[in-house]
């Protein structure tokens, strides 16, 4: 049985996804975007503030799920330039700091919206 997870301090999905699916004791976390949820416009800045931006949606739906950061398993993480995986992974070490998950990075040819940073999580909860 699968349980939608849906929450209104995070961005509301751009298509037909939820921002969140609970299955069982994983919760699957779809890609996140750096929109603020209130403007549903990109955060300022480049690729350290929309990595920020995109982990702090994702912490946002965790705790909707009623877990958190320490929960998750396994991260993906999308680049619009592999050039810039230094300064996201810099950003990322801020929420991620022990016991961190699993990662896969990738450099992909363009994001939804033109933006620079998609990252999902899978997570227990």
């Amino acid at each position: 049985m699968k349980t939608i997870i849906a929450t209104p301090n995070a961005p509301r999905a751009i298509g037909p996804y939820s921002q969140a699916v609970k299955t069982g004791n994983l919760i699957f976390v779809s890609g996140q975007l750096p929109l603020d949820p209130e403007t549903m416009s990109f955060v300022a800045g480049g690729i350290k503030e929309q990595t920020r931006q995109a982990l702090k949606n994702a912490k946002v739906i965790l705790e909707s799920a009623g877990t958190d950061l320490g929960g998750v398993v396994k991260t993906t993480v999308l680049l619009k330039d592999i050039a810039d995986f230094a300064a996201m992974n810099e950003v990322y070490g801020e929420f991620f700091e022990t016991d961190c998950p699993a990662r896969a990075a990738y450099q992909v040819a363009n994001l939804p919206m033109g933006a620079l940073v998609e990252i999902e999580l899978i997570a227990e909860g």
